[in-house]
């Protein structure tokens, strides 16, 4: 127990022989389960998880043997999926089988040894006293924390969080593929975990769902961590694929959210400015094909007047979105 709530990690784990049997050995004592789910691995990870779960389970039972207290006999389950469904399929098993044990509170920590153990205290805080629904790190926010992330890696993730940030309606959060997480099970069970994205977005979309559901999120600033570890993502396909999801989770957003749950009238804004926008791209397309002709310019001034009229209509959408869940949102620096 960990300020009165029970604690669990779901650690997924794909290809992460070598890496998976340290984070299962250095999971904070406070913790009351961990869940580790081989995803379907090639290599020893399953051996490997199957034996540190045995070796900790082992000397949990000897220290209960001795006086010890625990809410669970066998802290650690290793489990495994039949198929590889991904980092997401991975959580969502992990989940469900933390709310069958009546888990208070489920972090997530990636079975490739990047997130450090002693700071999930930090990252389970915010939940666990009740300021926020749902934790994640945040290894953006401060330049000394970013060191360890390649300028690649760090454009990539810039380009995303600003993606996450229009789609998801958090506009302060940041460093969205950050799978350092914390939610409460009451938030789960609202937000409909089960049909979240399955693979590398799955974080992406968990905003999405939490914004729709009025969740309040907290962004905890934290140093990256990279060791040996060799990243499975493939960048060239996996940002064009998460860029269309995010698109279309974001038309989903303001359907539910304004329209569905409640009316909000900036949604047209959206709207009229994205077609505007379009149009004059369109138009400004047309009027270089015909830039001889009679009228040209006339007809250049008016595509610039539509396209730059659209942006300023989504511009002023996306300020009034910011202003609607400004309330939902915290930085913990500290």
């Amino acid at each position: 127990m960990y300020k009165g709530k029970k604690i669990g990690v779901v650690v997924p784990a794909y290809e992460e022989e070598g890496f998976v049997g340290g984070v299962i050995e250095t999971v904070p004592s406070f913790v009351d389960r961990v869940y580790v789910i081989d995803d379907g691995s090639t290599d020893g990870t399953w051996r490997e998880i199957r034996e540190a779960a045995r070796r900790e389970n082992d000397a949990h039972t000897r220290a209960m043997t001795s006086g010890g207290t625990a809410v669970f006999e066998r802290p650690v389950v290793p489990l495994r999926n039949e198929k590889n469904r991904g980092v997401g399929g991975s959580i969502k098993h992990g989940y469900a089988r933390a709310l069958q044990d009546d888990i208070d509170v489920v972090a997530v920590m990636n079975g490739d040894g990047q997130m450090d153990p002693a700071i999930l205290d930090r990252i389970v805080d915010p939940v666990v006293e009740g300021r926020a629904d749902f934790a994640k790190g945040n290894r953006l926010l401060f330049r000394e924390f970013r060191e360890g992330m390649s300028r690649w890696r760090f454009f990539g993730n810039s380009i995303l969080t600003l993606l996450t940030k229009v789609a998801s309606g958090y506009w302060k959060t940041m460093d969205p593929q950050n799978g350092y997480t914390a939610i409460s099970a009451e938030t789960l069970e609202t937000i409909e975990y089960e049909r979240l994205y399955e693979d590398y977005g799955f974080c992406n979309d968990m905003l999405i769902a939490l914004n729709v559901r009025g969740m309040r999120v907290a962004d905890v600033a934290m140093p990256a961590r990279y060791g040996d570890e060799r990243s499975t993502i493939v960048y060239s396909r996996f940002v064009p694929r998460l860029s269309k999801l995010l698109a279309h989770r974001f038309l989903w957003r303001l359907k539910v959210k304004y329209l569905v749950f409640d009316f909000h009238p900036f949604v047209l804004l959206y709207g009229l400015g994205a077609l505007a926008s379009a149009l004059g791209l369109a138009a400004l397309a047309q009027s270089a094909r015909s830039a001889r002709r009679d009228g040209a310019f006339d007809r250049l001034l008016a595509s610039l007047s539509l396209f730059f009229g659209g942006a300023a209509m989504l511009v002023a959408a996306m300020t009034v979105d910011m202003r609607e869940n400004e309330h939902l949102e915290e930085q913990i620096h500290e």
